[in-house]
């Protein structure tokens, strides 16, 4: 059985840490994301539960483990649960 995954840009999107998935894919093709240290330029690069993701997103860089893969994109509250936020401050 494979290991379940979702695209990068349909995670952030999901998980309301953008606001439109165009925005997600400008983030990832522009260079600046790397998933478990490793940088990614691609939109379609899988996410998978445990994975640490930083990335550039209104001004500041964010660090966060995806704890779960949300299936849509839901209210706010259900898609909190699906990261834990390590950036500093």
């Amino acid at each position: 059985m494979a290991e379940a995954s979702l695209r990068f840009d349909k995670f952030l999107w999901f998980a309301r840490l953008a606001k439109r998935r165009s925005f997600a894919q400008e983030v990832a093709e522009a260079g600046h994301v790397r998933i478990d240290g490793r940088v990614i330029d691609r939109a379609h690069a899988p996410v998978r539960v445990g994975n640490v993701l930083s990335f550039p997103l209104h001004g500041r860089v964010r660090i966060i483990r995806v704890e779960a893969l949300p299936e849509r994109r839901g209210p706010a509250s259900e898609a909190r649960v699906c990261y834990t936020d390590l950036s500093p401050g």
